[in-house]
């Protein structure tokens, strides 16, 4: 059972001032700093750590010479502190915008494939019906968007959840797998020809996704597993304007869907080499935060996302 002190404490005196400060703690590291950022002395904010520590009678942070470290129970409440600041902002946002006579907002993150193709096709359909709500669209690695998602920065994301311990927060509707293919300038010298080997493309320049990545790690083991080291001429990048404009005029190889750069292909400009890489992603999918109540804007543009999702992926 828990402490009435404590369920007290958090439902009647837990101010904003603490949820503040202990972001900053988690950000500075340091009581003298985290104070300055919130606008705090020194000993304004120690004795509002010390209320937070005695409320709950767990001790938050670690006091060392140089700073203050969390410990589990503050990385807790740092992460739930962030999350409901983010949350009265969205609130405050929401409201200033209904006054405006806007219709809301919603923030989405995506991985990159889904970016080129469903998120497009989604917010297109949803402008066709809200044209007044607002959109804000991210695109990065799974673990960073979810990673923020549970900071309450997103409404959805559509990515994948590679962490079983925060699996069980997050409701995930599968989308698809994304199947690649190597990609290269459309008059690349391995363009068409059938002998082609991975030895061969172990030693041409890259366009690469940053290391940890799941597809990183995956052409990694690829070469690997042959017998062949890595590619070492590489560019790292996530960013498709960048990626699509190294590979004409040069030998550059990219390994991307070829969703994502179709018109690239139709046009001309970019091709795809004659080579099965047999790779496949894990399945991605739209991800909500379980016991959230998504806002209208962001209610509409789920709907908008799982129709677009119909007809891209269920033809």
């Amino acid at each position: 059972m828990s402490d009435p002190r404590s369920d007290r404490f958090v439902r009647s005196h837990l101010k904003t001032r603490h949820l503040v400060l202990l972001v900053e703690l988690g950000r500075h590291r340091s009581i003298l700093h985290a104070a300055q950022a919130a606008n705090l002395t020194q000993p304004a904010a120690s004795k509002l750590l010390g209320e937070i520590e005695h409320a709950l009678n767990v001790q938050l942070f670690e006091r060392l010479p140089r700073g203050v470290v969390p410990t589990w129970y503050g990385e807790v409440m740092i992460r739930r502190a962030g999350t409901a600041l983010a949350e009265m902002d969205a609130a405050h946002q929401e409201v200033m915008e209904l006054i405006s006579g806007l219709s809301g907002r919603v923030s989405i993150g995506t991985v990159l494939t889904p970016s080129a193709g469903l998120v497009t096709d989604a917010v297109k359909l949803l402008k066709s019906r809200t044209a007044k709500v607002q959109v804000s669209i991210t695109v990065d690695t799974s673990k960073i968007l979810v990673d923020r998602m549970r900071a309450g920065e997103f409404d959805l994301v559509i990515g994948r959840l590679l962490d079983s311990n925060v699996a069980s927060e997050f409701n995930f509707e599968p989308l698809t797998d994304e199947p690649h293919s190597l990609i290269a300038a459309a008059d690349h010298p391995f363009v068409g020809r059938k002998d082609l080997q991975l030895a061969d493309l172990a030693r041409e320049p890259w366009v690469l996704p940053p290391a940890g990545s799941i597809l990183r790690d995956r052409l990694t083991s690829m070469f690997l597993s042959q017998g062949l080291e890595p590619p070492t001429e590489v560019v790292e990048t996530l960013a498709m304007p960048v990626v699509v404009n190294l590979l004409p005029g040069s030998r550059m190889i990219a390994a991307m869907p070829e969703e994502t750069v179709r018109p690239y292909l139709d046009a001309g400009l970019l091709a795809v080499l004659p080579w099965d890489l047999g790779l496949r992603m894990d399945m991605y999918g739209i991800v909500t935060r379980k016991r959230h109540r998504l806002s209208p804007g962001a209610e509409a543009m789920l709907a908008a996302l799982r129709e677009a999702a119909q007809a891209r992926y269920r033809r």
